[in-house]
């Protein structure tokens, strides 16, 4: 690998109303890195491949992934395309020999994000997972002062990600609906909630939960009703492996959503993150109260922001902090922690929530 790590993506389409998460996030957080360069576009027809080339100033488009997957100049293939098509596409980078970042979440079940980690650890392949929440600078220094015993023993916390629910939908959303393809409020929503609360407090032991579908109808862009089956109605309680006791919320409402907040509570003193938007793309904010004191803002040590200053706020920033921690890793210097095998434990917890939801116990979680 060269001294800049050249990356091709697919799914970073130029649209005209910017709705593609690789245009939107991806794109300017590459090209805010000095260390990487943006040189290969994949999209499936050509014109629209020479056209996001040309937007995002990649030296080369294609149309075909094989094609982009083989070639001698790509170091990084980043797949952001629909959930469903991970699979296909994530296996054939991995067989191609390149590291892969895929989006979240890896795969529509646990077995496909086995496969995937399985043929990269079988090919000792670099591998990322854009759970970008644990790559936020307010969650990096939370997890920290957590353990570094800054609040005591954490005694219990609790999640709460309630978001707006979007009722109507065009063909690139409608989809989601299916609960079989794998992305709905429970593996996107909450997936990426839950894995900021873990990146802070460690990992689930035990979890009983009801997962539920309130929302059963959702219209298309000519107001013709379309059946949902997908969640978008999760509670949780659990205990994680260092015994403290948590409680989540996930939710998606018509109406004034509450957001994101973390509260951990400890022997010693109480942690708060609250975040625009969801953490995985918006500001986190960290507030922070020891014994009686009232909770004050906590600015977060400029250690833990580790992309250059310009870099764009919202959803680039994550994206951005996630590629620069993995710089190293991706140069031969060791693992990353958010990468497949991260990625399988987290759909280990959302099957473990699914299996207590429909049997209606209390189900352990697989390390």
């Amino acid at each position: 690998m060269t001294n800049t790590i050249r990356v091709g993506i697919v799914g970073a389409t130029v649209t005209q109303g910017g709705s593609s998460w690789g245009q939107n996030a991806h794109v300017p957080a590459l090209k805010a890195l000095p260390g990487y360069e943006l040189k290969a576009v994949c999209t499936a027809h050509e014109d629209t491949a020479k056209a996001s080339a040309a937007a995002f100033g990649a030296e080369r488009a294609f149309h075909r992934f094989s094609d982009m997957a083989a070639h001698p100049d790509i170091d990084l293939i980043v797949v952001c395309v629909r959930g469903p098509g991970h699979r296909d596409l994530v296996m054939a980078g991995l067989h191609a020999g390149k590291a892969v970042l895929c989006e979240w979440p890896l795969g529509r079940t646990l077995a496909e994000a086995e496969e995937m980690a399985g043929l990269a650890r079988q090919r000792a392949l670099k591998t990322m997972v854009g759970l970008q929440a644990r790559s936020a600078p307010a969650i990096l220094y939370a997890r920290d002062l957590v353990q570094a015993g800054d609040i005591g023993e954490v005694l219990t916390a609790s999640l709460t990600c309630v978001v707006q629910a979007q009722l109507q939908r065009g063909p690139g959303r409608i989809w989601q609906g299916v609960r079989a393809n794998g992305a709905n409020v429970l593996t996107i929503t909450g997936g990426h909630a839950i894995d900021a609360l873990c990146a802070v407090l460690g990992e689930f032991a035990e979890v009983s939960a009801r997962v539920s579908t309130r929302i059963p109808e959702w219209r298309t862009l000519e107001g013709a009703a379309v059946p949902v089956d997908s969640p978008d109605s999760i509670n949780v309680v659990g205990r994680l492996v260092s015994g403290a006791e948590v409680s989540i919320n996930v939710a998606a409402v018509p109406s004034n959503p509450g957001g994101n907040r973390i509260d951990i509570y400890g022997r010693e003193g109480t942690l708060v993150l609250r975040a625009e938007g969801s953490f995985n793309t918006g500001g986190s904010e960290l507030h922070a109260g020891k014994g009686k004191e009232a909770l004050a803002a906590m600015p977060v040590p400029a250690k833990y922001k580790v992309v250059p200053d310009g870099t764009p706020s919202g959803p680039p920033y994550n994206v951005a902090q996630a590629y620069a921690r993995a710089a190293d890793t991706l140069h031969g210097g060791g693992s990353f922690d958010v990468d497949f095998n991260l990625a399988v434990r987290r759909h280990k917890l959302i099957d473990a929530i699914e299996r207590s939801s429909a049997t209606g116990r209390a189900v352990k979680v697989d390390a």
